[in-house]
């Protein structure tokens, strides 16, 4: 990798979690979760995408779950114990995680906020996250990026 590593591989690299990176070339705009499956070669079941929710407290959640899945915001508000959630605008979030739009790595964001993994991923051996770059995801096993990240398993999907 060109410019060293991401915080999220510094952080895996601390913990001793042992991954995959893998490098697409982004240059062609073309960044979100089913084209960067494709541009990996990997289904797009395998590769999760980090969605960032704003609760009715203005507390942040993080919400890690299948690219071509859609985030049932209600089941997201009950995991989180909150009466309801709703998607972090685009422009806040590299404010509050430290990552842009297509680079938002659920490892190593600005503060540590509350996580939670899909619970599809129980079934694989692993799982393809963003590194917190765009052109560059990491493969780890889910239950290590539980650990890295202090997740939990929920049902998120619609």
């Amino acid at each position: 990798m060109a410019k060293g590593k991401t915080n999220a591989m510094r952080i895996l690299d601390k913990q001793k979690v042992s991954y995959e990176i893998f490098a697409y070339d982004a240059k062609d705009g073309k960044i979100d979760g089913v084209t960067v499956a494709g541009k990996i070669g990997r289904d797009p079941a395998q590769v999760y995408k980090t969605l960032v929710v704003v609760g009715a407290s203005k507390n942040l959640y993080v919400f890690v779950l299948p690219v071509e899945a859609e985030l049932d915001l209600k089941k997201a508000a009950k995991e989180a114990g909150e009466k309801k959630v709703e998607m972090l605008p685009v422009k806040d979030i590299q404010k509050f995680t430290g990552y842009i739009r297509g680079g938002c790595s659920p490892i190593g964001m600005k503060k540590n906020y509350l996580t939670f993994l899909d619970e599809s991923a129980r079934a694989r051996n692993t799982i393809i996250v963003s590194a917190g770059k765009i052109g560059f995801q990491v493969e780890l096993a889910p239950d290590q990026l539980i650990q890295a990240t202090d997740a939990k398993y929920a049902n998120l999907r619609i």
